[in-house]
C-alpha cells in the first residue's frame, strides 16, 4: 500500500541504495540538504557532444518539509456550457502503439497563451478558434470565435487533432490535422478590439502532424518564424520493434525580401527517433533544438550531406596520429610533441601562465593553445628538445594529487599513455567492486537490493531519459544529459521570452528547469521545487495532465474523470499551530486541495495560470479559482 502523503509525514526512507549519474546513495536518506547532487560538469563526448548534468540549488530545498495538510476548504468552480463540443480526434484502429496513445490520445486540447494572462483557446467541431480570456470570475463570457479553420475537418479520414502554439505577442501557428500548415498574424490577443487573426501563409507539409513548438525571432534583418512539427509515421524497416517511427520536422520560414511581406520555407530538416519525445523546444534565437527523450533522436541527412560528411571522415583518418601525447603523475604533467626535421631550438616559442600554455613553431599559427585542466606553477615549467627530435614539456602541477582527465580544455588532438604503475593502482583500487563468481550462495549472502522492498511509486518504466541539445547550423548534438531515474513530469511557461521550463523528479522532490540557450556555463538553470510532488503524483494511477502555476505558488494535476488535486506551496499560519508528536511550533503549512468537476465528460485539456485552473471537457470550460488575484 502506497502511504498518504498529506498526514503529516514524510516519506519512509527505503534501506537499499539507488544509483545516480555515478552517485550512490540511500533513497532518501535524510535531510534533502546533505544530500549530494550532481554538479554541473563538461566533457567532451566521442562524437563532441559535452556531457553535462544537472546542479540543483540547495537553498531551494526544503528538508524540513513535513507534507501535505489536507484542506476542506471551498474553492470557487465556475463553469461555461461550450456551443459546439470540442473538435476531439479518438485514436483509429491503426493507432495503436504507446507512441499514438502519448502524442495523440493524450493530447491537451486546451491551449494556453503565455503572452496574455489568463487567455485560453481551443478548437471545436466546426473548425472554429475558440477564446475565453478572464479579467473578472464573477462576469465570465461564453467563449467567442477568433478564427474558422478554411478545411472541412470531417472531409479527411486520417486527420489527426488541431493543434496550435503562441509564436509570440502576435503569431500564432496553427494545424488543421490534415497536413496543412497556417501562420497567423493575430494582433494583440485577449482583446476583441484588437484581435484579429489573418493568415499569412498557407501550406500543406506533406502527412498529418502536430505542432509541438514554435518561435518567432528576427535574423539577418528578415522576420522568420521556425515551427516544429510532430509526426508518428509507419516504418517497414521495423520489424522487430512496434512498426512506427517518430519524427519531428524543424521548419523555418522567413519573410520575403522583395518587400512584399510575402512568407515561404527557406529550411526544412528532419530528426528521427524510436519514442514521442516528453520534451522539444527550439531556442528563442531559432539557432538549436533541446529534446527530453526516452529514446534519442538524429537528424536524417540529404544525400549532399552525407557527402559532406564522407568528406570529413575521410579527412577525419587521414589525421590518426595524435598531434602530442601526456602523462601525469600526483606532481607533474609531461607533453611530447614530434618536431619537423628542419625545427630548430630557435624555432620554438612556448608561453607558460598560470592557466594556460601556448607552443609556437616558428612563425605558423600556434600548435598547441589553450586553457589548461587546472592551474600550474608557470615559473617553474620547462621544456627540451630531445636526440630523438621530439618537444618535451614539463608543468608542475599547483594542486598536487589532482588527477587531469585532459591536458588543454576541448582539445581532442592530444593521446594521454597512463603508467602501467598506475593502471595497477586504479584496478586494485575497484577489486573490492567486482567478484569471479556470481553470488554462489544468495540465500546466505545479503542481497544488495530486495525487489519486495520496492514500493509502486519507486518504478521508472523509463530509465533511459536523455536531455539534448542539437545545434541548427551543424545538425549534431552539442550538449547531453543522462536523466537516468530523473523521470519527466510536465513543462510550463514561466517566460514567454524564454524557452519553455521542464519538471524533473529528483527523489521524493519535483524541481523546475528553467533552460538559457545564451548562457553555455548555465544552460539549465533549477529556479523552483515542489515538495514532495514526485512521490505524490506516483501514486496517482489515474492522472491525466499536471501543470503548476507559472508564479510557482502551487502545482495541480487532474484524472482523466472529474477530480483534480491542488498541491499550494508552503504558507505562513495565521494561527498559532504545534506538532503532536515533537511539540514544536509549525510556522507554515502546505495544503493538498481536491475539486470534483460536475461533470461525466472526460477532462481534454488542462492549464494553470497563477490564479485559476482552466479544465476543458468535450462540452465544458471549467474554472477553479486558486489564489486571489493581487
Amino acid at each position: 500500500m502506497t502511504p498518504s502523503i498529506h498526514s503529516g509525514e514524510r516519506a519512509p526512507a527505503h534501506p537499499f541504495p539507488v544509483v545516480l549519474r555515478g552517485c550512490c546513495r540511500a533513497f532518501p536518506a535524510g535531510p534533502r540538504s546533505c544530500r549530494r547532487f550532481p554538479k554541473f560538469s563538461r566533457s567532451r563526448g566521442m562524437a563532441g557532444a559535452a556531457h553535462c548534468s544537472l546542479q540543483a540549488k540547495r537553498l531551494l530545498l526544503d528538508p524540513k518539509f513535513e507534507g501535505y495538510k489536507l484542506s476542506l476548504e471551498p474553492l470557487a468552480c465556475y463553469q461555461l456550457g461550450l456551443d459546439a463540443a470540442v473538435a476531439e480526434v479518438q485514436l483509429r484502429d491503426d493507432q495503436y502503439t504507446l507512441d499514438h496513445m502519448r502524442a495523440f490520445g493524450m493530447y491537451n486540447y486546451l491551449h494556453l497563451d503565455s503572452w496574455y494572462q489568463d487567455n485560453v483557446y481551443f478548437v471545436d467541431q466546426f473548425g472554429r478558434v475558440m477564446n475565453l480570456s478572464v479579467t473578472l470570475d464573477t462576469a465570465l463570457q461564453k467563449p467567442r470565435e477568433v478564427f474558422r479553420l478554411p478545411t472541412d475537418l470531417t472531409a479527411c479520414d486520417n486527420r489527426l487533432c488541431a493543434s496550435m502554439h503562441f509564436s509570440s505577442s502576435t503569431w500564432v501557428t496553427l494545424s488543421d490535422g490534415t497536413g496543412r500548415l497556417y501562420l497567423i498574424k493575430s494582433g494583440k490577443r485577449g482583446s476583441s478590439t484588437s484581435e484579429k487573426w489573418e493568415i499569412v501563409f498557407n501550406e500543406e507539409l506533406g502527412s498529418p502532424f502536430i505542432v509541438a513548438h514554435s518561435v518567432s525571432f528576427v535574423k539577418s534583418d528578415a522576420h522568420s518564424l521556425a515551427v516544429l512539427l510532430l509526426r508518428v509515421e509507419k516504418d517497414e524497416l521495423d520489424t522487430k520493434g512496434s512498426g512506427f517511427h517518430v519524427t519531428l520536422e524543424w521548419v523555418t520560414i522567413a519573410e520575403g525580401k522583395e518587400g512584399d511581406h510575402r512568407y515561404e520555407i527557406i529550411k526544412r530538416r528532419v530528426l528521427q527517433g524510436k519514442s514521442v519525445p516528453h520534451y522539444a523546444a527550439i531556442e528563442p534565437s531559432g539557432d538549436g533544438l533541446m529534446i527530453v527523450s526516452h529514446k534519442p533522436f538524429t537528424f536524417m541527412q540529404s544525400e549532399s550531406d552525407k557527402l559532406e560528411e564522407n568528406d570529413d571522415a575521410k579527412a577525419s583518418n587521414e589525421k590518426k596520429d595524435p598531434l602530442y601525447y601526456w602523462q601525469q603523475t600526483e606532481d607533474d604533467v609531461t607533453i611530447t610533441v614530434h618536431l619537423p626535421q628542419d625545427i630548430t631550438r630557435d624555432d620554438i616559442k612556448i608561453r607558460f601562465s598560470p592557466d594556460n600554455i601556448c607552443v609556437t613553431l616558428k612563425d605558423q599559427p600556434p600548435l598547441m593553445e589553450g586553457k589548461l585542466y587546472s592551474s600550474v606553477d608557470h615559473e617553474s615549467c620547462t621544456w627540451i628538445i630531445r636526440e630523438d627530435k621530439s618537444l618535451e614539456i614539463s608543468l608542475i602541477k599547483k594542486n598536487e594529487g589532482c588527477r587531469w582527465t585532459e591536458l588543454i580544455i576541448g582539445d581532442t588532438r592530444g593521446e594521454f599513455i597512463m603508467d602501467p604503475s598506475q593502471c595497477s593502482e586504479i584496478a586494485e583500487s575497484l577489486m573490492h567492486l567486482t567478484s569471479e563468481v556470481m553470488n554462489p550462495n544468495p540465500d546466505k549472502e545479503k542481497p544488495p537490493c530486495n525487489a519486495q522492498e520496492l514500493e509502486e511509486c519507486d518504478a521508472f518504466l523509463e530509465d533511459g531519459a536523455s536531455l539534448c541539445r542539437f545545434d541548427g547550423d551543424s545538425l549534431k548534438v552539442t550538449h547531453i544529459i543522462n536523466l537516468g531515474s530523473n523521470q519527466y513530469l510536465f513543462s510550463v511557461v514561466v517566460n514567454p521570452k524564454e524557452m519553455p521550463c521542464f519538471c524533473l523528479r529528483h527523489d521524493v522532490d519535483a524541481l523546475l528547469w528553467q533552460p538559457h540557450s545564451d548562457q553555455p556555463e548555465n544552460m539549465w538553470e533549477h529556479i523552483a521545487t515542489f515538495n514532495a510532488l514526485g512521490y505524490v503524483q506516483a501514486s496517482k494511477q489515474d492522472k491525466k495532465f499536471m501543470a503548476c502555476a507559472p508564479d510557482y505558488s502551487y502545482a495541480a494535476l487532474c484524472e482523466c474523470l472529474r477530480r483534480v488535486f491542488i498541491y499550494r506551496q508552503p504558507t505562513p499560519l495565521a494561527t498559532v499551530l504545534y506538532n503532536r508528536k515533537e511539540g514544536r511550533q509549525v510556522g507554515q503549512v502546505a495544503k493538498q486541495l481536491v475539486a470534483t468537476l460536475e461533470a461525466n465528460d472526460p477532462i481534454l485539456g488542462f492549464q494553470a495560470t497563477s490564479e485559476r485552473l482552466f479544465v476543458l471537457t468535450t462540452k465544458t470550460l471549467f474554472l477553479i479559482k486558486v489564489n486571489a488575484g493581487n
